[in-house]
């Protein structure tokens, strides 16, 4: 069996999974442009991708509305084997798979082989969801009537994912969109568009039959020009977008000229409060969860960290000794903790908070600084004596930086969590049962882990409320966004 290295130390068992190339009516295509990706641990190119313009764009379109009336009359119970031989060929090749993640996001090969099981998760689930009865019989308006409701799917769909888990976001979105019979034309960041091509390519080796998935990826600067592409063509029903919220505002307010249906899981700016009867190695444990998954750089990430004025110097001391022993290296040196953050724009950003918050004031006691090494690696961070006004409090840190707050009591904590137009996910760290329940009620957000920092799950709902986006991911919920409802009234049965 041939092998192919990856940033010096990976080697993939089967090379055709690194086709940078558009994945278009179950070919490949090749583009007049082509962009090269970088390795955040190095530095260095990381593949060559096809940089898809309109054109292509709206071919990809024509295959997925090619495929859309065929797809959508197979049977649940054949779209379901589909999907399911999906997830067995993602885990036949799961190792390789991981290896194209940890060298494109420079995350540790292990958080990658988890990221591979987490996002088969969701395709897993939907193949059984998609079997279960869909559909009412309702009660009639009169006794010469029969009245029910099914379920359709809403037709070709976009899918605009991120670069941070660039293989559990596409199949998050492509896992319900295919159990509901919708096809699908998908834009993978450009930072790590491999990791999806090659998602892809397993799809059409389960089974999957031409033009129901499609793959175009596009450099940061012909993106606009793609998206607009897929928000002028009236085939396309839905879009489906992760990342900014920023963009995820452009897209709702381009979306809605033609008004397709959106669904946008967009900022997060998570709080992580610790009550002073809080069991404090656990909440140091649900922390680190919560902080550094991908170095810091999820939207559920805890963002701003408020602990208890009685316990602010024990939690203090516990997470200086948890990050000090953390490890920090590339994907291909071996284990460790964390690796580099994605670009070197990404960095800027946390050096430009840390120093902000320490010009302000704030005192960094440990870390704080970026390594002195080729590639994007800043160590873990902790900063405390945090404000609420300073930027590393108001903004997504995107990064493995712990800021400390400090509140007095539960009204102010609440208060201060609230205190902000996102509303994703929160984290409440404390022994009182009344508390829990009063903290889940009153957060403003989607989503709330009680002692636990780690709360997506592909049976759960996943979203947030306020500029956090609306729609959700996971569970039920998230195959009733792929699908539209129809209403039917037999009468004259009398």
């Amino acid at each position: 069996m041939s092998t192919i290295l990856l940033g010096g130390l990976l080697k993939l068992d089967r090379p055709e999974l690194l086709d940078g190339r558009a994945l278009i009516g179950g070919q490949r295509v090749d583009t007049a442009a082509t962009f090269a990706p970088t390795d955040p641990a190095t530095g260095l190119p990381a593949g060559e991708v096809s940089d898809v313009d309109p054109h292509t764009a709206r071919a990809a379109v024509d295959a997925a509305e090619a495929a859309f009336q065929a797809w959508r009359t197979t049977p649940p119970r054949r779209r379901s084997a589909l999907l399911r031989a999906w997830f067995d060929t993602i885990l036949a090749q799961r190792e390789d798979l991981a290896k194209i993640i940890a060298w494109e996001s420079g995350k540790p090969l292990q958080e990658a082989r988890d990221e591979i099981a987490y996002g088969a998760s969701y395709i897993e689930w939907y193949a059984e969801e998609i079997k279960r009865p869909s559909g009412d019989v309702l009660t009639p308006a009169t006794a010469d009537r029969k009245a029910v409701t099914t379920r359709e799917p809403v037709g070709v769909v976009a899918l605009v994912t991120p670069w941070n888990f660039p293989f559990a976001m596409i199949a998050r979105k492509a896992a319900p969109a295919l159990a509901a019979g919708c096809t699908v034309v998908a834009k993978p960041a450009e930072d790590t568009p491999l990791t999806t091509l090659a998602a892809a390519a397993l799809a059409l080796r389960a089974g999957l039959p031409p033009g129901v998935l499609n793959v175009t990826p596009a450099s940061r600067s012909s993106t606009p020009a793609l998206s607009q592409a897929w928000m002028d063509d009236r085939r396309v029903r839905k879009i489906s977008f992760t990342g900014s919220t920023q963009v995820g505002r452009l897209l709702a307010h381009r979306a809605s000229a033609s008004l397709k249906r959106v669904s946008l899981e967009l900022g997060g700016d998570a709080p992580f409060i610790v009550f002073d009867d809080a069991d404090l190695d656990q909440a140091v444990r649900a922390l680190m969860k919560a902080k550094f998954r991908n170095a810091g750089q999820a939207c559920v990430a805890a963002n701003r960290v408020y602990v208890q004025a009685g316990v602010r110097e024990a939690l203090t001391q516990r997470l200086i000794l948890a990050l000090a022993a953390m490890t920090v290296g590339a994907p291909a040196e071996g284990p460790a903790d964390i690796g580099p953050l994605i670009n070197a724009r990404a960095l800027e950003k946390v050096e430009s908070l840390v120093a902000d918050a320490v010009a302000e004031g704030a005192r960094v006691l440990l870390g704080g600084q970026r390594l002195d090494r080729p590639g994007c690696f800043y160590p873990p961070t902790l900063v405390e004596a945090v404000r609420p006004s300073m930027a590393i409090a108001r903004e997504e840190i995107f990064g493995p930086v712990v800021a400390l707050q400090t509140f007095a009591d539960e009204a102010e904590a609440l208060r201060l969590a609230n205190d902000t137009d996102y509303g994703l996910a929160a984290y409440v760290c404390t022994q009182d049962h009344a508390r829990m329940w009063r903290m889940a009620e009153g957060l403003e957000v989607g989503m709330v882990g009680v002692n636990e920092g780690a709360i997506s799950s592909e049976a759960a709902p996943f979203g947030g409320v306020k500029q956090s986006g609306y729609g959700r991911e996971g569970a039920a919920e998230g195959l009733a966004e792929y699908q539209s409802v129809k209403y039917v009234c037999f009468g004259g049965l009398a």
